[in-house]
């Protein structure tokens, strides 16, 4: 079956979005920017048709990307259910807890995705395969920092700098979510309370005055009663794309750095090993998302690909373990206004759990 997509929102993970929507062997029907003439612009660049919300119905896709703004992903997802489709939605799935629960109600019986893509690092899967093995033994501390620097100059900004359109934690929600979700699905572990502190280090951007952070800092415990803790920033000087973790166990430890993917750091109390990814060995997940040999580096792109073939072949009625669904977008969403209350209160916060 080939399927037949359309893309809302045409920026940088837009494209992304459509270069994997490709090579999962999709063809891209529709497409709609932020204006009507930009649509008419990227789709005649993409080689497919411009779009609009109302067209949705018509067009019929199988599955519908959102790549919008997070202000605007409950309208764009309901339009995509309205019109029959499967749906891909950036994170956050929402700006808020109560419009992503409703997402998640909405798109009951489609198959509805988000891209938490690091889940699919060959490595990560290969540690996650060892700690249900129970390589690890009982956990004693969870800690790690996820570092950019793309929003370091008064002069840097974007969308996601105003609340109104990217909801109002920035940073966190932006890629702390990303570290939550992978920190959960790698260790079986599930934050229970947080309390967390946030900064705007730059206080005036191009178009006026920031009211979302630039860095946070979170300190949790999980249901199991684990402690762990998490760092973020936006405004780290030469950190690019930096996701590093650390998980410690009662018997190994294992660190992960997203800017070096092709090995991880395994620890014990009498020795230290660096394990590379090889898609002739390990568990079965590692070596199934190895899609080159040993050496040739495989980073963000491949991740993003596999998520969205696992997507395309859960559509085609096929089952994929670790797919991401709107379930976690709900899950993260909870982690996120969790942290939200407790920059804002100073006190521990409990996350919310599924009613």
């Amino acid at each position: 079956m080939t399927v037949r997509a359309a893309i809302l929102g045409t920026g940088m993970i837009g494209e992304v979005h459509r270069r994997a929507a490709l090579l999962a062997g999709a063809e891209v029907v529709g497409a709609m920017a932020s204006t009507p003439e930009r649509s008419v612009e990227v789709a005649a660049r993409w080689g497919t048709a411009p779009v609009s919300l109302e067209d949705l119905a018509v067009l019929a896709p199988d599955v519908v990307h959102v790549c919008s703004p997070n202000g605007v992903h409950a309208e764009h997802v309901e339009a995509a259910v309205a019109a029959g489709a499967h749906v891909i939605c950036e994170k956050p799935l929402a700006v808020g807890v109560d419009a992503a629960e409703w997402l998640a109600r909405l798109a009951e019986g489609r198959v509805a995705t988000v891209p938490f893509v690091y889940r699919f690092h060959p490595l990560v899967r290969e540690i996650r395969a060892r700690v249900v093995a129970g390589e690890f033994g009982r956990w004693q501390l969870l800690h790690g920092s996820y570092l950019q620097d793309w929003l370091l100059s008064p002069s840097a900004t974007s969308w996601r700098v105003d609340s109104a359109a990217g909801g109002p934690s920035r940073a966190f929600a932006d890629i702390g979510s990303h570290w939550c979700d992978l920190m959960e699905f790698v260790t079986g572990e599930r934050i229970e309370s947080v309390t967390a502190a946030t900064a705007i280090t730059v206080p005036e951007r191009a178009g006026g005055k920031v009211d979302t952070e630039d860095a946070a800092t979170v300190v949790f415990r999980t249901v199991s009663g684990v402690l762990g803790s998490v760092t973020v920033s936006q405004v780290a000087a030469g950190r690019k794309n930096r996701l590093w973790f650390e998980f410690d166990g009662a018997s190994r430890s294992a660190v992960f750095d997203q800017e070096n993917p092709e090995t991880v750091w395994l620890g014990s109390e009498a020795s230290a090993e660096i394990l590379a990814r090889d898609p002739g060995r390990g568990s079965g997940e590692q070596r199934r998302l190895s899609s080159l040999p040993p050496g040739h580096v495989q980073g963000y792109a491949q991740c993003f690909e596999n998520f969205v073939a696992d997507t395309y072949a859960v559509i085609g009625g096929e089952h994929r373990d670790g797919l991401p669904t709107f379930a976690d977008g709900v899950r993260s969403a909870r982690i996120v206004d969790a942290v939200i209350e407790s920059a804002r209160s100073g006190q521990w916060v409990a996350v919310k759990e599924e009613s």
